[in-house]
């Protein structure tokens, strides 16, 4: 019996190749979703949801460090990315550790430094958009999804290769 399996039980943070442990508040991971349009044809009795593809990819993550190297990474140049990866460590009840990781690329496109408050930490909130996202879940690949390369595979299956092929890409 598992009384508590794979409970994320601390995080570390790399931007742009820097890692940041000691100083990453929080981090909140892209929901993963997609777009569905509901098509209900003539001898139909209800609607079915057509995948029309995903919704955009955003991530965040809160510093308690007012870094520098961070700030300059704001607007870079079209067709630039900033490289972001976050590592947890999984702990089950047995004491099983595993890691997981989110790699990704993509742009801030918002900092947000938050109210400045003596005797308090402060934060800094980074917000990117992201054109590419992979989630390892102890070592096996889960997500992989490259947008500008039309990729999406889930569990192993890239669920737009048909599409691809299709397509001529």
């Amino acid at each position: 019996m598992m009384a508590a399996r794979d409970v994320v039980k601390n995080l570390n943070l790399f931007v742009d190749g820097r890692g940041y442990a000691g100083q990453i508040d929080e981090y909140n991971p892209p929901d993963l979703t997609i777009q569905t349009e509901d098509y209900r044809g003539g001898g139909m009795d209800a609607p079915v949801a057509l995948d029309m593809g995903q919704e955009a990819l955003e991530t965040s993550f809160a510093l308690i460090s007012y870094d520098a190297d961070v700030l300059a990474l704001w607007g870079v140049a079209e067709g630039q990315t900033v490289a972001f990866t976050a590592r947890a460590a999984l702990e089950s009840y047995d004491g099983t550790v595993k890691p997981l990781e989110h790699s990704m690329r993509g742009r801030i496109t918002t900092i947000a430094r938050g109210t400045w408050t003596p005797g308090q930490k402060p934060t800094l909130t980074i917000t990117m958009r992201l054109d590419y996202y992979k989630e390892t879940h102890n070592s096996v690949v889960t997500h992989e999804i490259d947008v500008v390369n039309m990729i999406r595979i889930v569990g192993g299956v890239d669920r737009l290769a048909q599409q691809r092929a299709a397509l001529g890409i």
